[in-house]
């Protein structure tokens, strides 16, 4: 095991876990080099049983036998695995680790489009969504629900975000996802699914409505807060969709709304 302890936040290495930026993390310039962090034992045994590559490990020096003993175990000798005290990694990354351990791992290449969607009739398209704890929070009750894909408008926020990904406790690792160009929405279906824009317009029809539950494919478009769908986007789906409300309330949180949605829509695929 190549185990590395250090005491300061100065030491050579760490500063994938503290002072680069996400989008230095992203490295867009150079894809193939980019990497994300993982927080939690938990959600490190997902995606590294899912396939995914460690580059390198940061723990608190107590873990090493205990919580990441399981994850130190399956690191080559050429894996560094930063250890120290709770206080020095705390003021390494800025706040106290979530269960003492954090692992990067290489980035992996986004799917294409028809491998994502290969098998899948029920599939969620977040369209300009930036707030993380909204993505992490949609992937998770994607993967509770029955989403069986998720495809994101570049325009949203990167789903292997820190807090996204530990929003989402993995949920992002276990569901198929890629990226779309917003223009491209339309063109769902031509792969056979019907779109569903949830808004709310004249035009709406209440999510319990039969003719939803009774298609093959569906296709839920989640919009931004605030501002919410496109009026494009909005005129081209085949179903506009507003969730039954009371006491006037007219909207909710999109992670809400899609945890709601997805349980409705699903339900012809359980």
């Amino acid at each position: 095991m190549n185990i590395i302890h250090i005491d300061s936040i100065d030491h050579p290495g760490v500063e994938i876990f503290s002072t680069l930026t996400e989008a230095q993390l992203r490295n867009k310039l150079e894809p193939e080099k980019g990497i994300f962090i993982v927080e939690s034992p938990k959600v490190i045994k997902v995606a590294m049983q899912a396939g995914y590559e460690p580059v390198a490990l940061l723990t608190e020096s107590k873990h090493i036998d205990g919580d990441a003993a399981d994850i130190v175990s399956q690191l080559g000798n050429d894996i560094p695995i930063y250890t120290g005290s709770r206080d020095v990694l705390a003021s390494l990354t800025g706040y106290k680790l979530t269960r003492g351990v954090l692992c990067a791992m290489k980035r992996p290449a986004p799917p294409t489009l028809a491998a994502t969607l290969e098998g899948a009739q029920r599939i969620v398209v977040i369209d300009g969504v930036v707030d993380t704890t909204n993505i992490g929070a949609i992937f998770r009750s994607a993967a509770a629900l029955g989403i069986e894909a998720v495809i994101l408008t570049r325009n949203s926020c990167d789903p292997l975000n820190r807090r996204a990904v530990r929003v989402s406790m993995g949920s992002i690792i276990l569901v198929p996802w890629t990226w779309i160009d917003e223009e491209d929405i339309s063109g769902l279906k031509s792969l056979g699914f019907k779109t569903v824009a949830m808004a709310l317009t004249d035009k709406s029809v209440s999510l319990d409505d039969p003719a939803l539950a009774n298609e093959e494919k569906l296709a839920i478009i989640m919009g931004t807060e605030g501002d919410g769908l496109p009026k494009h986007t909005i005129e081209e789906a085949d179903y506009t969709v507003r969730i039954p409300m009371a006491h006037g309330v007219d909207s909710l949180n999109v992670a809400a709304a899609s945890a709601v949605a997805f349980w409705q829509l699903c339900k012809r695929t359980h």
